[in-house]
């Protein structure tokens, strides 16, 4: 890229980088506790995304902490080397050089200061981040002089013809790998149970390292590129003899590698060679520490929800730290910084970390929808925009980095960034190995733990298909099971009826036992018309502290198809309840197809009113209104509102989307579409479903950014119209999910 303008782009990726630190800074403020990423992901995000968010951060840090611990060995080689012949023939057992033997001695030193807990990392952070300052603001100093020494410096930074001589893709793909060095605030959250005042702190620690970063990449840049002398020395070292002194300079920096700002400074700055080479070691040192610290945290985080052997979570008893973590951790690194190929491997490290800062963005979104009601020390203005922005760049950057190291198939020079993805994806399924062999079952188990089932009745058979009906009312049980028979006997399905026992939140739950047996009865008369309708019926007695949370642990337990709840039509009482606290959650977060039944007067089922507006839900309401009038051989009317003025383009598409849902609700014999003209689109219907017994009407695809669970026209009709009202939301998976977060509606 043309030299003078490399600056603009180490900015522009920390601006990228900021809109990410804002959802760390958020989140981090939020929830203090180790786990960092992977904990927002499984409290955001469907399982289990939070296992291999957790998953890829576990590699990306690790991988990333042997990169610095096989840098670190080859600063200390080159140092040694420099002023002596010690080590360049030296080979233990014919392939551990003394670089190799240097790397894994680091590795196990630190692997024990982080043994001896946090406040012995952090003293040793801080120091060495210290001397690395000192010595980089050293050679800013001492660069800037030299580069105003040259009577033509400015052509360093201009001289170059193309703006980009290797390409576009080759700066997008610089940009990601120098973007991950900016992964320092994933570091500062996994610490967050050890940091005092984390709301205030955490924020501004992550807001300064960047404060800091930005600036030391700029002015190292601007001082290297301008600062050196090409010399015939120098094309020596890096490979290139015989070329000529007037190469540019960042092109003989880059070929440079690793040791071309140490070569740099060996010119221009007093013991230019040995201080920066103690730079280069204290910054790989301090990297090395905080990684690994970072690595070992996380292992411990998803220990301690069983997502990893329970073992990993063990604290010593001498220093309180989680350490056969730091020992998993450690060796880990140690096998990959001795064993494998660093800068393949780093690659698809810097591909995790980004694809790891987008989950985060993702998680920011949906915490402030699925948790209104958390305390936030900090909280990202212009919400969505900034983490939106964070996602699309990171997204662009990943590719682009792949594309830069070569997608070539084999393992030679051009095939790095092939092997870097092919270590992505063998992660990625030893991840899925795990997971299903071992966490998922695991994760069963904390969901019976966290809302336990007191009673359990079985079906006399059991289907593939599973309908879910919380139960609490004795009054509204025998309609709300009406209606899940005629659902679930058209759908091969079965009906799992749950009563939750609530306990108070300071009580312990076993002093919910005393309820049960009322709770057994209510179960029983439930089950009963499922079996009397032909449907295999089960129940369970749940006991927990939220229904809404034991209703979606259920549906998380038993892989539950389709919730239907039902509703009394009250809400709104405060600015974040809608339907209901309960309603509303399960709603939101239960990972199926929701139902939501306002219970209306008992009786039969003649006519039912189908509203649409076109999309997966309105399909969704009119496949469940063909369900229940084959079943009670009842009429269904499909209408579509169109405003007074709408032109012959907009009745012919309201025609077809009326076609569409006519064909959703199946093979019935009376089925009518009707065009609703007039300008309130709620006024039309609420007036149109007083001739009918029963209206079933489809979510709308607001954003889930705005205060609704399905919608600002389904919500308004539930409240206002006559007769039994069925809401109806489909389960869009995890792209419906990220579409809504992201306001694109879904």
């Amino acid at each position: 890229i043309l030299p003078g303008v490399s600056g603009a782009f180490f900015l522009l990726n920390g601006i990228i980088a900021a809109f990410t630190a804002a959802s760390y800074a958020e989140l981090g403020a939020a929830f203090p506790e180790a786990g960092g990423a992977y904990s927002w992901v499984r409290e955001a995000l469907p399982s289990p995304y939070g296992f291999y968010t957790g998953w890829a951060n576990w590699f990306a840090q690790a991988v990333t902490c042997a990169l610095y611990a096989a840098t670190f060995g080859s600063f200390f080689v080159t140092l040694v080397t420099e002023y002596s012949d010690i080590g360049l023939e030296f080979a233990l057992l014919g392939f551990l050089t003394l670089e190799k033997i240097i790397t894994a001695l680091v590795v196990v030193l630190f692997g024990y200061i982080n043994y001896r807990g946090a406040e012995e990392t952090g003293s040793i952070g801080v120091i060495v981040t210290s001397i690395k300052i000192v010595i980089l603001a050293v050679f800013v100093i001492f660069g800037v002089i030299a580069t105003l020494g040259h009577a033509d410096w400015a052509a360093n930074y201009t001289s170059v013809s193309e703006f980009a001589p290797n390409g576009v893709t080759g700066v997008l793909g610089a940009m990601g790998f120098v973007y991950v060095a900016f992964e320092g605030y994933d570091i500062i959250v996994q610490s967050g149970e050890e940091i005092k005042n984390p709301g205030r702190n955490i924020p501004r620690a992550i807001f300064y390292s960047l404060l800091v970063a930005v600036p030391i990449y700029l002015f190292v840049s601007f001082a290297a590129i301008g600062g050196i002398d090409v010399t015939p020395r120098l094309l020596e070292f890096a490979g290139m003899e015989g070329a000529s002194t007037s190469i540019e300079t960042w092109k003989l920096l880059g070929d440079l590698g690793e040791l071309g700002i140490i070569r740099a400074a060996a010119q221009f700055v007093p013991f230019g060679f040995f201080l920066l080479i103690i730079a280069g070691l204290a910054a790989t040192v301090s990297a090395l520490n905080a990684t690994l610290f970072a690595s070992s945290r996380i292992a411990f985080s998803m220990s301690r929800d069983r997502l990893l052997p329970t073992e990993l979570s063990e604290l010593s008893e001498e220093t309180r730290s989680p350490y056969l973590s730091i020992i998993a951790s450690t060796t880990i690194v140690g096998i990959m910084a001795i064993a494998l190929p660093i800068e393949i491997v780093a690659s698809s490290s810097a591909v995790m970390f980004l694809l790891l800062f987008s989950m985060v963005n993702v998680a920011a979104i949906a915490m402030r929808r699925n948790r209104p009601d958390l305390e936030r020390p900090f909280k990202i203005p212009y919400m969505p925009v900034i983490p939106i922005l964070g996602i699309v760049f990171q997204l662009i950057l990943a590719p682009f980095l792949l594309e830069s190291q070569g997608l070539a198939i084999g393992f030679g020079e051009e095939s790095k960034g092939f092997v870097a993805l092919v270590t992505i994806v063998l992660w990625f399924a030893l991840g899925v190995v795990v997971y299903l062999g071992y966490s998922s079952e695991r994760e069963e188990e904390v969901l019976e733990e966290e809302t336990p089932t007191v009673v359990a009745e079985r079906a006399t058979e059991s289907r593939d298909s599973q309908l879910l009906v919380p139960i609490a009312d004795p009054e509204s049980a025998e309609q709300l099971m009406r209606a899940a028979v005629d659902v679930a006997r058209e759908r091969d399905a079965e009906i799992h009826v749950i009563s939750v026992v609530t306990v108070a939140p300071q009580t312990p739950l076993a002093e919910g036992r005393q309820h049960v047996g009322e709770r057994r009865e209510l179960l029983s008369r439930a089950m009963a018309i499922g079996e009397e309708g032909g449907v295999p019926t089960q129940g369970t007695v749940r006991l927990g502290h939220d229904p809404a949370t034991a209703i979606i642990n259920t549906v998380e337990q038993y892989d539950s198809d389709t919730v239907l709840m039902g509703w009394h039509g009250q809400g709104r009482r405060r600015r974040d309840i809608v339907l209901g606290s309960n309603v509303d959650d399960v709603v939101r977060d239960a990972r199926c197809d929701v139902l939501v039944e306002r219970i209306g007067e008992p009786g039969d089922v003649e006519s039912i009113l189908v509203p649409t507006a076109g999309g997966p839900h309105a399909e969704y309401a009119a496949e469940v209104a063909g369900s229940i009038a084959r079943a009670n051989d009842a009429h269904v009317e499909i209408a579509y509102v169109v405003g007074s003025d709408a032109d012959s383009d907009a009745r012919t598409e309201a025609e077809e989307l009326l076609a569409q849902a006519a064909e959703s609700v199946g093979e019935h014999d009376s089925i009518s579409s009707q065009l609703l003209d007039g300008d309130d689109v709620v006024e039309e219907i609420v007036d149109r479903s007083g001739g009918h017994d029963l209206t079933i009407v489809g979510a709308t695809r607001e954003s889930l950014l705005q205060q609704l669970v399905f919608g600002a026209i389904p919500e308004e009709v539930a409240r206002r119209a006559n007769g039994t009202i069925i809401m109806a939301k489909r389960n869009l998976g995890i792209t419906g999910w990220v579409r809504r977060y992201l306001g694109f509606g879904g």
